[in-house]
């Protein structure tokens, strides 16, 4: 399975209501693809304020709808 990585702060304000919702489902937990490493601390810290970034911008656009939630899927 391929690891997703975060976007950036830009990528998250120029993102669709699609991506927006790709992300909230299938991006790991923040600091989970740094579990055990010396960088951990510092990519809980990004992912987390990243992942804030999305779910505001997400709910500002609608959120999660049947529809967006069947068009992205369970993948």
């Amino acid at each position: 399975m391929m690891t997703l990585e975060y976007p950036t702060p830009p990528q998250v304000e120029k993102a669709d209501v699609i991506q927006l919702a790709r992300w909230t489902r299938f991006l790991p937990s923040p600091g989970a693809n740094s579990i055990g490493t010396h960088e951990f601390t510092r990519d809980l810290g990004i992912e987390m304020a990243t992942l804030d970034l999305i779910m505001g911008r997400f709910n500002e656009l609608g959120g999660m709808t049947p529809e967006i939630s069947k068009q992205i899927g369970w993948k």
